[in-house]
């Protein structure tokens, strides 16, 4: 068998591949909208697509990967941890509820997945991913596992803190955190109000306005710091940039080279390789099937 299913479960909407577990091909996708918080919908839009995708398989499939907000079982085959959002997702039995065996994963664990079997990390021992975004998530590839961690929580690297005398904490309270120096959601309190989303932040840095340049440059810093940490903590041959954060392409990437050249510890030469990520909007799905081979 070498067909399998990938499931991504998001709030407003899910999105569901069946992909070929050889070579990372999506062989057919769709996406079917919900509402975020209305149990029974989600739950009956996740049975739909996995319904539809397993009728356009040529051959019976391997099983079906599940990506979704919140902590996995130590078993992966449920969500434990997710308050808050998606009532109902906490305990639920996909397994007996789909009627095929069901693994489980952290979305950003599933990013990573799709990362390190077809994409940015593939043939790589030891890497990382941040997604950056509204926030920032993160995933760790140790030996060329996934490292899930205690409670699974292993991975949660936008929680961690380039500011620590800041007073404004994150949804974990870590204080000054690097997902809110740099995640979507903060920009405007970080700019005192005048932009509202990284898009129109960066507009303004390559305007060469003065706030917009010393808020991103901020940011970008900070991002440096956080990998340059990171690399010393975890030695990644690769760390793999993600999320849509990463549509400012070299405005972001040449900063942050800058910054990286100064901070990060580079004995004997070695030097971590930043990559951009391969996989987009459907790195959850992708990733989730293809760890049904893990």
């Amino acid at each position: 068998m070498s067909q399998a299913i990938g499931i991504d479960v998001g709030g407003t909407r899910i999105k569901g591949a069946l992909i070929d577990t050889r070579t990372g091909a999506v062989l057919y996708q769709l996406i079917t909208p919900t509402g975020d918080g209305e149990s029974s919908n989600w739950q009956r839009a996740v049975l739909d697509t996995a319904e539809a995708l397993t009728k356009q398989a040529t051959e019976s499939i391997l099983g079906i990967g599940l990506s979704a907000p919140g902590l996995p079982a130590p078993d992966n085959k449920t969500i434990v941890c997710m308050p808050g959002r998606l009532q109902g997702l906490e305990g639920f039995d996909w397994s007996a509820y789909l009627g095929k065996p069901v693994r489980v994963l952290n979305d950003a664990h599933a990013a990573l997945m799709a990362e390190a079997r077809f994409g940015a990390l593939k043939g790589v021992s030891h890497g990382l991913i941040l997604t950056l975004g509204t926030g920032v998530g993160g995933g760790l590839l140790l030996n060329g596992h996934l490292y899930q961690g205690f409670f699974q929580m292993a991975g949660h690297l936008g929680h961690m803190t380039v500011n620590a005398d800041s007073v404004q904490p994150d949804i974990t309270n870590m204080p000054g955190s690097l997902e809110d120096a740099i995640g979507n959601a903060t920009v405007g309190r970080r700019s005192f109000g005048r932009y509202q989303t990284t898009h129109e932040l960066v507009d303004g840095y390559r305007q060469r306005e003065p706030l917009a340049t010393q808020v991103w440059l901020t940011s970008i810093r900070q991002l440096a710091v956080s990998i340059a940490s990171l690399a010393s903590a975890f030695s990644p041959e690769v760390v793999v940039l993600g999320g849509g954060i990463m549509q400012a392409d070299r405005d972001l990437l040449e900063p942050l080279q800058t910054f990286l050249d100064l901070f990060e510890w580079r004995p004997a030469g070695k030097k971590t390789i930043i990559r951009k990520a391969y996989f987009e909007d459907w790195a959850g799905a992708i990733g989730a099937a293809s760890f049904l081979l893990d």
